[in-house]
């Protein structure tokens, strides 16, 4: 066994000098701890010097030297050089030192098994983890802790709060370790009932207080979605740390409440007690590009700056992503140019906010430029170029990129790709080509490819295809109501009302209800929402007296109201009511009144934009001479001087 074990480690330097962690060398440790070589104690101590410091590999082969010095290792030898071998995930080397200790008789010491159990579950073996724990008569709180973690670390959360119930019914007195070990398994798991119960067992203890089973508590209930219960356990936190804080941002961030996760950030500079760091700007960052704040994004990336952080990747490709998500690809763009390093999601992050804005040909640059600096595209990659493609209608450099990522990079396309060559063939008028891509797809079509081809019967009033599409997506997502609605816009196109009538009638029955379109407009670092008809604005008198003077100014120069967008079979004259009340035209309308002159502002609308809102929107910028961005739920549009960027392809 000792042979075995010395032709795994390499030999201990005994006479070079070499600095290890903490700046210790060699001739340092054998004066501090080696009196007598043949002391046990002494090489422990060197061993236990060695692992501390994070040099698990001279920790181990002061292990094999002392063996070769023929010194017995003690209940304190194996510990540390376990240890060792789980910090460097060395399986086999941790195996020969079990099968020394169960040589020398050590194997039974509650120090020495609970030592290996924590090896095993650190190493991925799990199984033995467990076998050995089974194996001890008499467990101590480490022991315990060790599979409990272990089985958090190695994806068996269930197991894990098994064995938790299991330590209570045996009167183990839990440390925080474990609290946050078992809180993290609620976390995985998702099920209230079982966050909840943890809680109440917390709470009796006293456990709670301490910051990091708070943490772990907070984030539990967060992927539970009890969101409410999550910010009342960060309330009632008596000490926070900057993790509570970024914690607490980042659901707020990841579940879409954007307001909230900005407020808080606020909040948490405003308490000068605690020092934010680039996890928290980076989320900030996400929740003002999901918003549109472009405002308090750039004061973020001030932030940012002061803070000598726009080097850092993580943070710098959030500043990327917010600049392109809030309407400034040009100050994405600058930003990009700025970092020394790009990892490939910065370089991914810049395709894709060429490609949202309809600039395809800046994109596949980067594209190519990415590619010059030697950095591989990846599955996520081709999504943006081939999403960039479908925006600007490029269908041939989308076909050529669809073929190269098979054949040039192996990587095979995914239901994104397939959704992305879908809309992008579709959208160009190759509906029959689109569904024979569908037909081939290796993999199962999902709502995004099935909502793609829908889309595009639509644009291009194709029943047959759009019943065939509609009838999936009815099959694979009942509850959207979206889909009824594409298939009564192209019924309403042809002029078959009845079937409007009908499909009205069965989501009337299936208790489907579409969901109300609303723009948001960021001034002066408040965000206004508007909802289609609104009047809950304080200033929407004001609104709508101005909102009819520019629809009388664009009557004059050529507007005539689409009301193909309207589905219901009425007159020509209530048709244009409804349209003039759409969400984006009130946000249009407040965003004019509230600027300087020449000022440019962002709509951001929940859903696409329609044909009449469009045309609208292109004749009001040319009026008042502004540049007007809104971003839909699918793109950007930049409309100046009667024209939009997206050459009225969308």
């Amino acid at each position: 066994m000792k042979q075995q074990l010395f032709k795994l480690l390499p030999p201990w330097p005994a006479i070079r000098r070499r600095h290890y962690a903490g700046d210790h060398n060699l001739s340092a440790l054998f004066s501090k701890h080696i009196v007598d070589k043949n002391s046990v104690a002494a090489w422990n101590g060197v061993i236990s010097d060695l692992a501390r410091g994070g040099d698990a590999l001279e920790a181990l082969r002061a292990f094999a030297c002392m063996r070769r010095l023929a010194v017995k290792p003690d209940r304190s030898s194996f510990p540390c050089a376990l240890n060792a071998c789980a910090a460097l995930c060395a399986l086999r080397s941790g195996e020969q030192l079990h099968l020394q200790a169960i040589g020398i008789g050590l194997v039974a010491d509650l120090f020495v098994s609970s030592a290996l159990v924590d090896f095993y579950a650190k190493c991925g073996n799990i199984s033995s983890a467990r076998k050995l724990f089974d194996e001890i008569p008499h467990r101590n709180i480490v022991s315990w802790t060790s599979l409990i973690v272990g089985y958090v670390k190695n994806d068996s959360p269930e197991e894990a709060l098994l064995l938790f119930k299991e330590s209570l019914q045996e009167g183990v007195e839990i440390d925080a370790v474990v609290a946050v070990a078992v809180m993290s398994a609620c976390a995985r798991v998702s099920e209230k009932k079982v966050t909840r119960g943890v809680h109440g067992w917390l709470l009796k203890s006293g456990m709670e207080r301490d910051v990091s089973v708070g943490n772990t508590l907070l984030d539990g209930y967060a992927k539970s979605g009890e969101l409410v219960v999550a910010r009342k356990v960060f309330d009632a936190m008596e000490e926070r740390d900057v993790v509570s804080w970024n914690s607490m941002i980042a659901v707020y961030a990841q579940n879409g409440l954007w307001a909230e996760a900005v407020e808080l950030f606020r909040t948490m500079t405003w308490a000068g007690d605690l020092c934010y760091n680039a996890v928290t700007l980076s989320t900030v960052l996400l929740a003002c590009a999901h918003s549109g704040a472009l405002m308090t994004g750039k004061c973020i990336h001030d932030q940012v700056i002061r803070k000598d952080l726009e080097q850092n990747v993580v943070v710098g490709t959030s500043v990327i992503d917010m600049y392109c998500k809030c309407g400034r690809v040009g100050m994405a763009r600058r930003s990009f140019n700025r970092m020394k390093n790009k990892n490939l999601k910065s370089w991914s992050a810049m395709i894709a906010g060429y490609g949202m804005h309809g600039r395809a040909n800046e994109a596949l640059e980067v594209f190519c430029e990415m590619q010059n600096a030697g950095v591989l595209p990846n599955y996520i990659t081709f999504i943006s170029v081939l999403a960039a493609c479908s925006h600007a209608g490029l269908v041939n450099e989308g076909r050529r990129w669809f073929r190269a990522m098979t054949q040039e990079f192996k990587i095979e396309p995914g239901v994104e790709h397939y959704g992305c060559m879908v809309d992008l063939l579709g959208r160009a008028g190759h509906v029959d080509e689109a569904y024979g891509l569908i037909k081939g797809m290796k993999v199962a079509p999902d709502f995004v490819v099935w909502g793609a081809l829908l889309g595009a019967c639509r644009i291009h009033k194709n029943v047959e295809v759009g019943e065939i599409s509609a009838r999936k997506l009815f099959a694979l997502d009942p509850k959207n109501c979206g889909y009824y609605v594409l298939l009564s816009n192209i019924y309403a196109d042809v002029g078959r009302w009845k079937d409007v009538e009908r499909l009205r009638v069965l989501m009337k029955n299936r208790g489907l209800v579409k969901p109300p379109g609303y723009s948001l407009l960021e001034l002066k670092c408040r965000l206004h929402v508007f909802l289609v008809g609104d009047k809950e604005h304080p200033e929407h008198q004001r609104i709508y007296q101005y909102l009819e003077e520019l629809t009388t100014k664009i009557l004059e120069v050529g507007y005539i109201p689409d009301t193909r967008s309207v589905l219901h079979d009425v007159d020509q004259e209530e048709k244009e009511t409804s349209l003039r009340v759409h969400s984006e035209k009130l946000a249009i309308s407040y965003g004019i009144l509230n600027t300087v002159p020449g000022a440019t502002f962002q709509v951001i609308k929940n859903l696409r934009v329609c044909g009449d809102c469009h045309t609208w929107t292109k004749l009001v910028a040319k009026v008042v001479n502004r540049e007007i961005v809104v971003r839909d739920s699918n793109r950007f549009h930049h409309f100046k001087e009667g024209i939009c960027s997206c050459g009225d392809y969308w």
